[in-house]
This record gives structure tokens, sequence and C-alpha cells, in this order.
């Protein structure tokens, strides 16, 4: 119940009770004013003639009043209506923005006040740890170029015992994945600065798709995981073919990492309306209903028990949301324990 409606009915309330308690008021003082003429009792005709005036006097003020007071309560609490959108449209991405003041100088006002200058403090914070992560992104990866070139050399020195070329591919492999996070890091951050700019050109999403289903057969032959195209209707998008690309890799990349052995991994991509519909489903362990939520947070992965064996750091997800974003489509995940996981992209297609 909204806080208009709340008022109205109490001040209904109000009213109706004012006018019982005028009606009580007004009898009694009449059966007084007829015990002192020595009547018995209340005249009738004079009692029925004050119900009347009450009735058509009193109901109707009431219901004014309830109109009038609705309307003065709709012009009262409009600012507080305009004020709540304005603050349901804040979000990381424009926090930059301000809150508009009613211009009557009263609580709302200071509200709006209050309300900008918290807005402008995370606007703030977030500005420091973008600059940070973007500042310590770039200054990890020189020293992780440095170590691998290093660890390659000593890779290939023919005195290395094959123990010791194991273990410095190990390492290799560790500063690999360290490299990837980093750039990860480095991409969402600049892309919640908005400092990357896409293309805007016609791309085959077909092709990019048939091209990731050989992609993906070539990554799934050590599990021995079978990929299907099921549909791959010829559809054109506006978008940059790179990101594109990017975006069905890191998709193909989790559906063939949280599978299982001898399982399965399915294409599709149709026309629907206005939208060009890519699915992408697997046969994985699936994911319990209440984590499907955090699937796009940064360096989620699902159970920590069950991971720990597969390479990765939990930002594959986070750029693909965000280059579906940027594209002006939507991206939705759906699993269960023991049930296909399926992921939906919808991009606006040219027709």
């Amino acid at each position: 119940m909204t806080i208009r409606t709340r008022l109205t009915l109490w001040f209904a309330v109000v009213s109706v009770t004012a006018l019982l308690v005028m009606a009580v008021g007004t009898y009694v003082e009449i059966a007084e004013q007829m015990h002192h003429h020595h009547h018995h009792g209340p005249d009738e005709h004079a009692v029925r003639e004050t119900t009347e005036m009450i009735l058509e006097a009193g109901l109707p003020a009431v219901l004014l009043g309830l109109a009038g007071g609705w309307w003065l309560m709709r012009r009262a609490l409009a600012p507080v209506a305009k004020l709540t959108q304005a603050v349901e449209q804040i979000h990381a991405g424009n926090l930059s923005a301000r809150l508009p003041h009613s211009g009557n100088g009263d609580e709302l006002d200071r509200l709006t006040d209050v309300f900008n200058a918290m807005t402008a403090r995370l606007d703030h914070s977030f500005q420091h740890i973008r600059e940070f992560t973007l500042h310590a992104s770039h200054e990890l990866k020189t020293p992780l170029t440095i170590l691998r070139g290093e660890l390659e050399t000593a890779l290939h020195d023919p005195q290395a015992t094959a123990a010791q070329k194991e273990r410095l591919a190990g390492q290799i492999d560790e500063i690999e994945r360290l490299a990837k996070i980093v750039d990860g890091l480095t991409l969402l951050t600049k892309a919640d600065a908005g400092q990357i700019v896409l293309k805007s050109e016609p791309v085959r999403l077909d092709e990019l798709v048939r091209e990731c289903v050989g992609d993906t057969r070539i990554l799934a032959q050590a599990q021995e995981i079978q990929v299907g195209l099921e549909t791959c209707e010829e559809v054109t998008v506006a978008g940059d073919r790179h990101r594109l690309r990017q975006l069905l890799l890191a998709l193909a990349d989790n559906a063939v990492k949280y599978n299982q052995r001898q399982g399965r991994v399915n294409f599709s991509l149709q026309r629907e309306g206005t939208c060009a519909v890519f699915k992408l489903a697997n046969t994985g362990p699936g994911l319990p209903a209440e984590l499907q939520a955090r699937v796009f947070d940064r360096f989620f992965r699902g159970d920590a028990s069950h991971d720990s064996a597969i390479d990765g750091c939990g930002l594959g997800l986070s750029i693909a949301q965000w280059i579906v974003t940027a594209h002006g489509g939507q991206i939705h995940f759906v699993s269960g324990l023991n049930a296909p996981t399926t992921v939906t992209v919808k991009l606006p297609w040219l027709a």
C-alpha cells in the first residue's frame, strides 16, 4: 500500500469519526434542550430534521474533504515519487549523476542533498578502486612477462633434468593463469570506466558460431566431449567482431571445462522476432538455484569444493555479460543439479 493510499484512508477514518461525533453531540444537545423544556424525550421530528441536516451537509463535506485531501496529498507526495524514480536509475555506471531538487527548500531537498553526497562519495571510491586496479594490472604485466621469459629459457636448458623441466612447466602455467587474471581485470576495469570503444559494423554471427564450434571440438578432445550444432540460421548483427568472438569462446570454454567426461556441448543459433538467439548447453554437474544469481559476479566459480582442479579465474562470464550488454543484448543462465546447463544470449539483428 502506497503512502498516499494509507494517508487517504486515515483521513477518511478521521473525517467519518468526526462526523459521527458531531451527530452524537447534536443528538445529546437536542435531548438536553428538550429535557429543559419539560419534554419526556427528544422531539422525533426535530431529531429527524437534525439527522437529515447532518447527512445532507455533513456527508458532502466529508466527501469533499476526502477528495481535497487526496488531491493535496498527491501534490505533496509527487516530489517523493519523482525522487524515487530518479534514485532507481542510479547504478554503478552513473554514480556521477545528481538527483534533481524540487526547489521547495523543504525536507525532500535536504534528503536529495544527502543522496547526492552519498553517491558522490561512492563515485569517488569506485574511481579510486578502478585506478588502483588499472595501475596494479599494468605494473604486474612487466614482472610476469620477465618471469615467464626466464622460466622458458630455463626450460630449454639442455642441462635441466626431467623433474626440473616438469616444475618449470608448472610454474609457466601458473604465470599464464596470473596473466589471464590481470588481462581480465584490466578489460573489466576499463569497461567500467567507459574506456573501451566497440566497433559497430555488420557481423555474420552464424559464421562466428561455426568457427567457435570447430574451436570447441579441439578443446573438447581431451575429455572426449561431443560437440554438436543443432541449428545455425544465417543472421547478421551490428557489433564488434573481435568482442563477439571473444564472447562465444568464453562461453564455449566454460561449457567444456565445467562438463563431465564423454559429455556433450550443443550450439544453436536462430532468429526470434527482432533478436538473434544463441544457446549453448552442456551436460555439466549443474549449479544450485541459490548460486545461479551469482554466476556473472567476478571471481565466482560455483562450488569451491569441485572446481579446484578446473583451470580458470572466474572472470569469463563477467566479461561475457559485459560484451552482451555493450551490444544491447541480454544473457541468461539456467542450470540445475544433474540437469543440462544452458546459457542464452539475445542480440538485436540487422534485417
